[in-house]
């Protein structure tokens, strides 16, 4: 079993096809198709479960995926630590929208300045893609919604957000869910953490949204908001960020519904070099007394 083996098993893994896999390799198909069958015969095990032009890991590719992270990010490693060179390679990190607009450029240029030779990738979306992203190795990292419960994940808490609830300028007071029943919502898709969060604040005082509006975007939902069409919920970060801030209502929402914490997250057996330097970096560029 060839290093180069376990690269392209891995690539194929990953991008779920040959031809994805090539182009990430900068292999011709046919090459990977053959290497990898070569691989499998060595083994004396199917990997991959082939049906509709896909290709889905079968139970011993399952476990070889496993090995193949840890095997190939020790010999980056061992070719950094030997070399005495300058960290190398690629970080690929998954962020909330929220906290990729208004909470991470900082640390991102900080890194990019004194890791210049690692190259950043930056994927954005739900806190639930974000973690499926790592958890299938999609992502190195990823900067989520806590709490952390997944045994396979351990991470460190870097931002703590104040959410707000924001409505038209004409929205009287409030201080209960229930003085808000049956107004519209506008959030993320389901997978969104900071959506389930405005729900559970509606569950725990007894009441019920009216219709969920999904939207692609903090922009899209201020602007709906604006119009008078409903409610959203957001950090107060992310709000002031945005142009039109001044033409909603703000509520801060009371405890224990105010604060959430942003935790950067990884597998437990796949801590790289590049993740390391990264680690390295956040107690200079975040709070950790307000944890």
């Amino acid at each position: 079993m060839k290093l180069s083996e376990l690269e392209i098993f891995q690539a194929v893994a990953e991008c779920g096809s040959v031809a994805a896999a090539a182009q990430r390799l900068h292999r011709v198909p046919s090459n990977v198709t053959t290497r990898l069958r070569q691989l499998e015969e060595t083994l004396g095990v199917q990997l991959f479960i082939r049906s509709n032009q896909r290709l889905q890991l079968a139970p011993a590719g399952h476990s070889l995926l496993e090995y193949s992270r840890r095997i190939l990010a020790l010999v980056a490693e061992a070719r950094q630590a030997v070399s005495g060179g300058a960290a190398l390679g690629t970080l690929t990190l998954g962020s909330m929208e929220s906290t990729a607009a208004v909470r991470i450029p900082p640390l991102l240029a900080a890194f990019h300045q004194r890791y210049p030779h690692i190259q950043l990738e930056l994927n954005t979306g739900a806190s639930g893609l974000m973690l499926e992203q790592v958890l299938s190795g999609h992502c190195t990292a990823a900067f989520v919604h806590a709490p952390l419960l997944h045994p396979a994940l351990e991470g460190r808490a870097v931002y703590r957000e104040e959410m707000l609830i924001i409505a038209p300028r004409s929205q009287p007071a409030f201080s209960r869910a229930s003085e808000l029943a049956g107004r519209n919502l506008y959030a993320f898709r389901s997978h969104c953490s900071y959506r389930r969060h405005f729900e559970e604040w509606f569950r725990a005082g007894l009441a019920m949204p009216g219709k969920i509006y999904e939207m692609e975007s903090y922009h899209s939902m201020l602007a709906c908001v604006i119009a008078g069409g409903g409610l959203a919920m957001m950090p107060r970060k992310m709000l002031e960020s945005m142009p039109g801030h001044d033409q909603v209502s703000v509520w801060p929402v009371a405890e224990p519904w105010r604060w959430l914490d942003t935790w950067l997250v990884w597998r437990r057996d796949a801590v790289t070099p590049q993740l390391q330097a990264l680690l390295e970096l956040l107690p200079e560029l975040t709070d950790s007394s307000n944890f």
